[in-house]
């Protein structure tokens, strides 16, 4: 597997892992396993097996519990979480009004084919690489036999300047509709600089009522204060090529958001998204319970 699609592919791996595995979902990507190949879920599913001791040195059990505790414990909480709190806010959106949704780093998003009836009359935007573009198109196309007519692919790169002008390249945009720019797994990456340049952007070409969401590490991250699975999130990024650069405050993230327009409108802390979106999940599994990831927040902002 290449380094430059790992993340991608293990949050498939996870979403596909929980979909199939679990009678009580957090969230349900049934299309994610049919995203990857079998050899690729298996050698994920090997890898993360066998590295048990770094995640958990005390675990005793067989390599399926191993699985299922690192899975469970350190890969799902975020795909999973993020991505309940993000499509729940998108159809509320589209409840009101909301005509266009823009997926940035959309990675192996399935969204786009498994569209609820409620998100079949909105224009989808899938902004990636244009080598994770081809790549995901070459799956999808393995996997549908028809691509829906709303999709829209756009090639990008966010570490340089001119991504902005491959959105409004795309005749399918339109920047007096309201839009739903979802900024998924992002922040982590980025630095501060960068991030904020998206956000001064997407304000600049979205109308007033346009909402972003993201997820975002806060400020102890890269601290001592961080949890134990924050930390090795960072070490496993790092190894993957993948680093993450940036944390923030609440009160930071406020600012930034405020000079671009955008007011907070919803504001999820650890305890609160396992609180909102894994209470059914751990009261099926008492035993085997799953919480949000240490020291991410969730955030849906709206343009004022």
């Amino acid at each position: 597997m290449e380094q430059k699609s790992m993340t991608a592919l293990v949050s498939a791996f996870a979403r596909a892992y929980h979909s199939t595995q679990k009678e009580i979902k957090i969230f349900n990507d049934y299309l994610a396993k049919e995203v990857l190949t079998l050899e690729e879920y298996d050698q994920i599913a090997c890898h993360m097996s066998k590295g048990i001791d770094f995640f958990n040195p005390s675990f005793d059990g067989t390599e399926d519990k191993a699985l299922q505790w690192v899975v469970d414990n350190q890969l799902s909480p975020s795909p999973l979480g993020r991505a309940a709190f993000s499509e729940s806010m998108l159809k509320n959106a589209v409840k009101i009004g909301t005509e266009q949704y823009l997926i940035f780093a959309a990675g192996y998003d399935t969204f786009s084919h498994r569209q609820p009836d409620w998100a079949t009359n909105i224009e989808i935007f899938e902004f990636d690489h244009p080598d994770m573009i081809a790549d995901k198109q070459k799956r999808i196309h393995d996997l549908v036999e028809k691509r829906p007519a709303n999709i829209h692919y756009v090639a990008v790169d966010f570490e340089e300047d001119y991504w902005q002008s491959c959105l409004l390249d795309c005749q399918a945009f339109d920047q007096n509709k309201i839009s739903f720019c979802s900024l998924l797994g992002i922040s982590y990456y980025l630095s501060k600089e960068k991030f904020s340049a998206i956000v001064q952007v997407l304000s600049r070409y979205v109308p007033k009522g346009s909402s972003v969401v993201f997820d975002y590490p806060d400020e102890n991250t890269h601290t001592e204060k961080a949890g134990v699975r924050a930390k090795k999130q960072v070490a496993i990024a790092g190894a993957a090529n993948e680093k993450m650069h940036s944390g923030y405050s609440y009160l930071e993230m406020e600012k930034l958001l405020a000079d671009n327009s955008f007011f907070i409108y919803e504001h999820l802390t650890p305890d609160e998204i396992t609180e909102h979106f894994f209470k059914k999940y751990n009261e099926a599994h008492p035993q085997h319970q799953m919480t949000a990831f240490d020291n991410v927040n969730y955030c849906l902002a709206v343009k004022r």
